[in-house]
């Protein structure tokens, strides 16, 4: 442990802790601007200026080593496990897969998707649904495999995978163990369903491919980018998804202030990814000595960055815990930040405009139902249950 850290001693990725993932990040980032956790062996960095500045400096913060890496490990990471200057080309290729461009094209789509999902839901309205079961989730495992051009075939999977993936990233306790029962199914049909062969001619999967057709990547790379998209693109969107909603029951008048300007879309979004981040931390390894107020961190340091905890600090939001689509949000680290920033961003948002388009056209407003079950991951964080009801505009 680095000298005069201050320690602390609970697991902060244990049962109790998901289950108050909040409370647990803002505790470890009020303690101070840097925490050893004794369990783990690992720095945690929470505090909103030294999480941007962590994000920004991979020079300092590499993103090649993460505090529970398994150098043994058959799973080989991509675009999230690079520094520049190989993530800057891999990124650069997916910017093209992901462009504004290409992925507009797809929003009628989208939007048709949205309007008969939300009218199957509408002939519930008053009955308890599930915002994540119901909502968002299916629209989302619908859209995403379309726009990959995926088969149809083994989409019940596409939970576990992330699952995995989340699981992956945090420390092997009971629930990263619990993620992986099944793993071997569950990646079998990855394998076969991300496989070149296997996808439309007219999807974002044959689009990557292509770029591997002319030495921009090669072709293992890119069936690696492939199931990067699935993974990530799937549970942040479902999940962020589901957050909105239990916002928009806790802040109703937020809801009708949307209805009344729909253009505020965006920064509602953007907003609940502040509000309740659906990634606890990223994981860094310091390449160099590094020193924070006063703190030391010597080079080889594995390290997380608490992005919802950055998000919640009162040093720089007012009022953190309220929800507010009008909210100024420069500098939110919901969506990552600097060269790490998510490059499926626009994915995300044009997927989930046309949901909450068609929300907005037919929901009056929200009212809970029940209280949420947490998501049982140690670093993706959010509802896996959320019972709501939809009461239906007139």
């Amino acid at each position: 442990m680095p000298n005069n850290i201050p320690v602390y001693d609970g697991d902060m990725f244990g049962r109790e802790a998901i289950l108050n993932a909040r409370a647990t990040d803002d505790a470890v980032r009020e303690m101070a601007p840097v925490v050893w956790l004794a369990r783990e062996n690992i720095a945690i960095v929470g505090r909103f200026d030294h999480v941007v500045a962590g994000l920004t400096d991979w020079r300092s913060f590499s993103s090649r080593s993460r505090p529970w890496d398994d150098p043994t490990s058959a799973r080989r990471g991509i675009l999230l496990t690079d520094d520049p200057p190989r993530h800057t080309e891999l990124r650069k290729v997916m910017s093209k897969v992901l462009s504004p461009s290409r992925l507009q094209e797809w929003s009628a789509a989208f939007a048709r998707v949205a309007e008969e999902h939300v009218g199957r839901l509408m002939a519930r309205a008053g009955d308890p649904i599930d915002a994540n079961l119901d909502i968002t989730r299916p629209y989302v495992h619908q859209v995403l495999p379309d726009l990959l051009g995926m088969p149809k075939e083994g989409r019940e999977h596409i939970s576990a995978f992330g699952n995995i993936g989340w699981a992956m990233l945090g420390p092997r306790n009971e629930t990263f163990h619990q993620a992986l029962q099944g793993a071997d199914t569950v990646a079998q049909w990855a394998d076969w369903s991300c496989a070149r062969e296997n996808m439309t001619k007219d999807g974002l999967a044959e689009a990557t491919y292509r770029l591997a057709d002319v030495g921009e990547i090669t072709h293992d790379e890119a069936k690696l980018l492939v199931r990067a998209i699935l993974s990530a693109g799937s549970d942040t969107t479902v999940v962020t998804g589901a957050n909105a909603i239990r916002a928009f029951c806790e802040f109703p008048e937020q809801w009708e202030a949307l209805r009344a300007n729909p253009n505020l879309f965006r920064n509602a979004f953007d907003e609940s990814l502040r509000w309740d981040s659906p990634s606890r931390l990223a994981g860094r390894i310091t390449a160099k000595e590094v020193a924070i107020e006063g703190y030391t961190l010597p080079a080889g340091t594995r390290t997380g960055l608490l992005f919802a905890a950055a998000n919640r600090d009162p040093r720089k939001w007012n009022e953190p815990d309220r929800f507010d689509i009008t909210r100024d949000l420069r500098g939110h680290v919901g969506w990552g930040y600097g060269p790490h920033s998510c490059v499926g961003k626009v994915m995300a948002q044009l997927e989930m405009e046309a949901l909450f388009g068609a929300l907005l056209r037919h929901v009056a407003h929200f009212e809970s139902a029940g209280e949420p079950e947490w998501w049982m991951t140690t670093i993706g964080h959010g509802p896996y249950r959320l019972p709501v009801r939809l009461i239906a505009a007139q």
